[in-house]
């Protein structure tokens, strides 16, 4: 006799990063090639940062959530509080990529991180320290990020971090933050999210152990 298993569905949260990543992946392959329209979708995003989804309906059309609406086989459709969570993750994630990437036409402000080459948000605030030393000024940033009493505040706090990166030219896995966003929004999830952050940070200190390797030495993340 013969079992067959039915694969797991997407959670919401996986169909939030996968969306967040299709879409500034698109955007970012059409800037650094120079395409007047994804410039101009990027200057239209970036005004968006720090900002609810509700006062920029011009970016409506840029951050296209149909497939949410109607999710391919293997995801299940949202309820309208999975929707409304989704949306603003995806809102605050596209407009701070788009902070994040503006001027940069060197490489792409968006990277996926591995287990291998962390690019979360605790290993892009670790990178940006020395090696071996803790920067307490820049954990206190990532710290007060954590403790946001909303995702509003939290899109302002990281708002300052993103303005670091992008001077230091660090990549930070997008779909990522998108996901984690996601999962700030719901009881507990800020909690949730601080630990994968607190571990992300861990983890780049560990890399860097490991291998010797600089802080910025890696410049691109493994696809």
């Amino acid at each position: 006799m013969t079992t067959t298993t039915t694969p797991a569905l997407l959670t919401p949260r996986k169909q939030v990063e996968q969306l967040a990543g299709s879409l500034i992946a698109g955007y970012q392959r059409g800037y650094l090639a120079d395409e007047p329209s994804a410039v101009a979708a990027l200057a239209r995003l970036r005004r968006g940062a720090g900002q609810k989804p509700e006062r920029v309906p011009d970016l409506w059309n840029l951050i296209d959530t149909s497939s949410l609406h109607a999710p391919d086989e293997g995801a299940r459709e949202l309820s309208d509080p999975e929707l409304e969570r989704a949306e603003n993750a995806l809102h605050t994630a596209l407009t701070l990529w788009a902070l994040h990437q503006q001027s940069r036409r060197e490489a792409g402000m968006h990277g996926q991180g591995s287990r291998g080459r962390p690019r979360g948000l605790g290993a892009a605030v670790r990178r940006m320290m020395k090696p071996g030393e803790i920067d307490d000024p820049l954990r206190k940033r990532l710290v007060r990020a954590g403790t946001a009493p909303d995702l509003t505040v939290l899109a302002q706090r990281l708002r300052d971090i993103v303005l670091l990166l992008r001077r230091e030219r660090f990549a930070l896995d997008y779909a990522l933050l998108a996901g984690q966003l996601y999962t700030w929004q719901w009881p507990d999830g800020p909690d949730r999210v601080r630990r994968e952050w607190g571990r992300s940070f861990h983890a780049w200190q560990a890399e860097n152990a490991d291998d010797g390797q600089e802080p910025g030495g890696d410049a691109t993340a493994d696809d």
